[in-house]
């Protein structure tokens, strides 16, 4: 059974996630369109072939663009019997409020570090020991979040917000603005998935570092404890729960409705700028 559910010959199991971008399959999509979903509901509606249940895995959901997003959810709801729906999600937040009111959450304990620190080094051997450790931290015990990062230059681009951040209370403009632009960029759709939620991310955890979950909590990239220190020193934990919310809603709105990426970046940064300088 392992065997042929890992080889993708299960009669009863489809899995959807993001396809190639080429013909030579070098390089896969940013995005799970809706080619990698179509057929899904075909696909439940069938008896199933040995007996019991149809299976139906998305890996992960928070990868599917709008059009996938609404194949998807015509499928939710209605769904056939005998089927289900699994949607993997690291970012649940991100999805549709009328996918996450049609499923039911089930919370998977994280891995501990050593573990995603040990399976990092064994699936990629070219990390230095600094960056495994660092992508561990990032993944909060997810190996997939984990993997996905180190693919997508996520830890890269984590280090390069910290850097922008760094100079606060006053932002390096010129700096900001190239960052912006960069990210911002039509061809750069998976940099700037990764940096609004790496900065949702990282904005929660300094809500969580001036609380009592933040008690020995450890450094990602160094310079990052100081950094939230002084942060925590300019303003109360309210008022940076006020500006995680802000900062989510607004990168939220920026992909449903396509807002402009670059201005949606500096706002977001410049909020933190001014509650720094406060």
């Amino acid at each position: 059974m392992f065997r042929r559910v890992s080889a993708g010959g299960h009669a009863d199991l489809k899995v959807a996630e993001r396809g190639y971008a080429d013909d030579k399959k070098s390089k896969l999509r940013t995005e799970i369109v809706i080619d990698d979903v179509r057929g899904i509901g075909g696909f439940m509606s069938l008896t199933p072939a040995e007996g019991g249940w149809r299976v139906v895995i998305i890996d992960a959901a928070d990868d599917m663009n709008r059009n996938a997003a609404n194949a998807v959810l015509k499928v939710l709801e209605e769904p056939p019997r005998n089927a289900l729906m699994l949607l993997l999600s690291h970012s649940p937040g991100r999805l549709l409020p009328t996918i996450r009111s049609r499923c039911r959450r089930l919370a998977l304990k994280p891995l501990p570090e050593d573990t995603v620190t040990r399976l990092l080094a064994e699936y990629r051997p070219d990390l230095g020991g600094e960056d495994v450790t660092a992508l561990a931290r990032l993944g909060e015990g997810s190996i997939g979040k984990a993997l996905g990062l180190a693919a997508e230059g996520g830890l890269d681009l984590y280090r390069e917000v910290i850097g922008l951040l760094s100079a606060l209370p006053r932002l390096d403009v010129p700096a900001l603005h190239a960052f912006a632009d960069r990210v911002a960029r039509p061809d750069a759709d998976a940099a700037w998935r990764t940096v609004t939620e790496l900065l949702g991310w990282w904005l929660a955890r300094l809500v969580r570092a001036g609380g009592r979950e933040g008690r020995g909590m450890s450094e990602v990239v160094a310079g990052e404890g100081a950094l939230m220190g002084r942060l925590l020193a300019a303003a109360d934990l309210e008022r940076w729960l006020e500006v995680w919310e802000k900062v989510t809603a607004l990168f939220a709105r920026t992909d449903a409705v396509n807002l402009d990426r670059k201005q949606a970046m500096l706002t977001a940064l410049l909020a933190v700028e001014r509650l720094a300088r406060a």
